[in-house]
């Protein structure tokens, strides 16, 4: 990629700012593990939720997104729902209600207020830390490979070296830079310093996403995308099948790349996504940094606020890039495209943009917040897990009579030890890769039943969690070694059912011995579900005590806020291909949505910290 001098300036002015900005903000977090790891449940729902969209701003997965959608068309907007992507709505409708009324720090320290301290609890309590430990292990390494790639891509400098006979290449030397930096403001200011840098960064890439969309906007015209594009990339709804065919086109080998996702029967996909989206969805969010900023609100009125904040902020502008980026792509990159054939390269259909479209100075701009975002995300890492070794494992069970002092200082050291490992983790990557999946795919395969059915079932134990994860591993480490050929989601029913399996067996096998404990976890958090002989016991203990009664308002509120999440994920599309009709439909959606969520979700969000404050005082 060619930059100019002044691209470079901005890249390295950047940086320098971000790390000065994290230095300066640090001495707020040395008070003691609260202010370190939850910024001492001061910090503003806004600037959380601004932190939280930073944090999902990231490159890879813009680069993915407008790669499906160069392929895909509209079709591409339901795709997300793989992971699926409205989970945040169930989140900020009431999860985040539940899990910020805990007042824990981690979501190991979350188990423990869940079962209790038992056996079962504390097995539960193990596999969780695992979790989180080895997941940030993992992306720790994962983000050394992406930055060091990303970084000698736009920038001119060679950092190869040889060492002692030991030859670092020059992405090695980028990403060796790179984390170091960024683990130092990290380590030295906490979630303070990972707050403040991020919103300087989602500021940055929103001020990108405008300038792209202004570029592609006035430098496209329909009549360049429809002579590009094949019958019905611009239908948003399907059939049974996908209905695309790029075989009369300039580009007749994306056809390849459809048969190679599995995505030609889009009406099947379509239903495991759902009923995916709906369990994974209720099991919240995993223990990383998405639950570390739920914990760290005020209050958990707060909580759901930031998740909000999180999809209002950022989705149509990021959309609204992804959607530039394509549509510059299709108008004027499909020759160069097509000369590569079968070996397309869709993930550098952005890259490729960048370089042709964006002006000096805006160009360093852009790439040095796609750079932020990933120093964001990174530093988000390192701040959630080392919570999990100090507070659920050296403070538990080895000195909890600790100072504050010693275990800040224990946290840097456990911060620096995990960056340690998942960079040499990374210097491997090509020949850890089946073990980098194994980890990934495992353990967030067997994550859902067990996390579905501690928020909604009274009978449910410590020894259920534990072998529910455990079954789910099982399982899913299998898919991954016999299996590979088949897609993910249409074996995660099969997965599911493994791992419910392990939950029944792991909960009947012992009886519920922590039934005091699972009372109290009922009266602070108010769920609704099956928690009927627990509900019976705590009302007569405390007359005064009133059941969660909104499971209808809130499932109500939860299919208005997948349709108000959808709407700002096509307008921005819609708007960028001139297709005005359908582009006034989804504001029209938009603003009902909108509107419908004002009235009976946030203005409603008061009760909740009644509830809490009228909990803690009894």
């Amino acid at each position: 990629m060619s930059l100019s001098f002044l691209d470079i300036a901005i890249i390295l002015a950047y940086v320098a700012g971000i790390l000065f900005l994290g230095f300066y903000i640090a001495r707020k977090a040395s008070k003691n593990l609260q202010s370190y790891f939850l910024g001492g449940n001061k910090l503003k729902w806004y600037y959380l939720g601004l932190s939280n969209a930073s944090g999902m701003f990231d490159i890879s997965g813009t680069m993915w997104t407008v790669s499906i959608l160069f392929v895909y068309g509209l079709k591409s907007a339901w795709i997300p729902w793989l992971w699926p992507l409205w989970n945040q709505v169930f989140i900020f409708v009431y999860l985040a209600i539940w899990l910020r009324r805990s007042n824990v720090m981690t979501g190991a320290e979350w188990i423990t207020f869940r079962f209790g301290d038992g056996r079962g609890a504390k097995l539960s309590h193990i596999i969780v830390v695992t979790f989180a430990v080895i997941s940030v292990i993992g992306f720790i390494a994962y983000f050394f490979e992406g930055i060091g790639k990303y970084c000698t891509a736009i920038l001119p400098f060679d950092l190869s070296m040889n060492i002692a006979g030991w030859y670092i290449t020059s992405e090695q030397s980028y990403a060796l830079l790179v984390c170091f930096l960024t683990t130092l403001y990290t380590v030295k200011g906490g979630m303070y310093s990972v707050v403040a840098t991020e919103v300087l960064q989602f500021f940055i890439m929103t001020i990108s996403c405008f300038v792209i969309g202004y570029i592609a906007y006035t430098t496209v015209t329909p009549e360049q995308i429809n002579a590009v594009i094949p019958a019905g990339w611009k239908d948003l709804f399907f059939g049974w099948e996908l209905g695309l065919d790029w075989t009369k086109t300039a580009l007749p080998a994306v056809n390849g790349k459809i048969e190679q996702d599995g995505f030609g029967f889009f009406g099947i996909l379509f239903m495991m996504m759902i009923f995916k989206g709906i369990f994974a969805s209720i099991a919240g969010p995993v223990p990383s940094y998405d639950m570390q900023r739920l914990l760290s609100a005020r209050t958990p009125s707060e909580a759901a606020k930031l998740s909000f904040t999180t999809i209002w902020v950022m989705y149509m502008p990021r959309y609204l890039m992804v959607a530039s980026f394509t549509v510059l792509a299709l108008a004027y990159l499909t020759p160069e495209l097509g000369l590569e054939g079968d070996q397309m390269d869709f993930e550098k259909i952005m890259p490729l943009a960048i370089n042709k479209f964006v002006p000096v100075g805006f160009k360093g701009l852009l790439l040095a917040g796609f750079l932020s975002a990933f120093m964001g995300t990174f530093s988000a890492f390192i701040n959630s897990a080392p919570a999990y070794i100090v507070n659920d494992i050296y403070k538990k069970y080895i000195r909890p009579d600790a100072s504050d002092t010693t275990l800040i200082r224990m946290s840097i050291g456990s911060s620096i030890l995990l960056v340690v490992v998942g960079v040499i983790f990374g210097f491997y990557a090509s020949s850890l890769n089946q073990l980098t999946l194994w980890l990934t795919s495992a353990l967030y395969g067997g994550y859902v039943a067990a996390n579905l059915l501690k928020w909604i079932w009274w009978r449910f134990t410590g020894h259920g969690y534990f072998y529910g994860m455990l079954f789910g591993l099982i399982a899913s480490t299998t898919k991954l070694f016999f299996f590979p050929e088949y897609v993910d989601i249409y074996i995660f029913p099969i997965i599911f059912a493994f791992s419910l399996l392990g939950c029944i067996i792991g909960t009947y096998t012992v009886p519920l011995k922590n039934r005091e404990a699972v009372k109290e976890f009922y009266r602070k958090t108010r769920p609704w579900g099956f928690w009927g002989p627990i509900r019976r016991e705590v009302m007569a203990e405390n007359p005064s005590f009133v059941p969660n009664q909104d499971l209808g308002r809130d499932a109500f509120n939860i299919l208005v806020g997948i349709a108000w999440q959808f709407a700002q994920v096509v307008i921005p599309i819609y708007f960028m291909l001139r297709e005005s009709y359908e582009l006034m439909v989804w504001s029209v959606v938009l603003i009902t949505t909108t509107w419908l969520l004002k009235k009976y979700w946030w203005d409603r969000l008061g009760e909740a910290d009644k509830e809490w404050e009228q909990t803690a005082s009894s």
